[in-house]
């Protein structure tokens, strides 16, 4: 494809998660701050019910705490550190709920959208779809008028999670996220459930003709998780709607002016 593409919407993929701790307050006011154009996380239900924005099934790795996070309270992780892992000069006690993550995209937000991965497998397995429409719809994000602009999109790697919701909430678009692409989705046909494409970053060096396999049947395409500047300009090239980083500055710095941005190391 030619330079023409349509430049991508970034997408701060937990947050601002290069610079902050992943799905914290602090990684999403960052990403907010930087002009991502939408945010993303991962939820899961805690064992008072709540959703959380935890990528693990465990909080060991991203808190000072142990245990599952399905057998802890929302309370019983107040004390926990989430952000020194990351950066041993930071302090932030508390998960970060959903509840919260979507008052601060509205109360702060200017139109930031939200992708939110539902994780599975999961110990409460389906609970996890309901309790995200019906939080949705608490918060009058359930039934956009235009699905085109909904504020909140819903994504998963489980196909089944993926059709649960879409029965919940059927006017909330959805991404069926691809670590493969099988036969069937080789030629960008998606089942009726799913609105968008979801593949890895990997998946389209290898087929850079798939986002545009895609779009000819009228889907767009999320593409993650892309953090090099040879990647991200991929994904311009192929025509990819969504980018989701870990360093939404950068990657919107490359896409605005490839000449300009300066990634540095991933390492960093």
């Amino acid at each position: 494809m030619g330079d023409v593409s349509p430049i991508p919407d970034v997408v701060a993929h937990r947050g601002a998660s290069s610079a902050r701790a992943e799905h914290t307050r602090g990684a999403y006011e960052l990403a907010l701050q930087q002009g991502a154009d939408a945010v993303e996380c991962d939820v899961r239900i805690s064992r008072d019910g709540r959703l959380v924005c935890v990528h693990d099934r465990r909080v060991d790795r991203t808190s000072t705490g142990r245990g599952a996070v399905s057998g802890l309270t929302v309370a019983e992780m107040a004390s926990l550190d989430f952000a020194s892992w990351h950066d041993p000069a930071r302090t932030e006690l508390g998960v970060l709920t959903l509840d919260e993550l979507l008052g601060m995209l509205r109360d702060g937000g200017h139109g930031t959208r939200l992708f939110v991965e539902t994780k599975h497998p999961a110990r409460y397995r389906g609970l996890v779809e309901h309790r995200l429409a019906e939080l949705l719809a608490r918060h009058g994000l359930a039934a956009p008028r235009v699905r085109a602009e909904a504020p909140v999109l819903m994504m998963s790697f489980a196909e089944a999670a993926v059709r649960r919701f879409k029965l919940a909430a059927p006017r909330v678009p959805t991404v069926l996220l691809l670590s493969r692409i099988s036969r069937a989705r080789r030629g960008g046909v998606l089942p009726e459930w799913a609105d968008l494409a979801g593949p890895d970053v990997r998946l389209l060096r290898a087929d850079p003709g798939f986002a545009a396999r895609v779009a000819a049947l009228g889907r767009d395409t999320y593409c993650w998780t892309v953090d090099e500047p040879a990647d991200v300009e991929l994904c311009r090239r192929s025509g990819v709607r969504y980018v989701a980083t870990n360093r939404p500055e950068a990657t919107r710095s490359h896409l605005d002016d490839p000449g300009l941005a300066r990634f540095g190391s991933v390492a960093e």
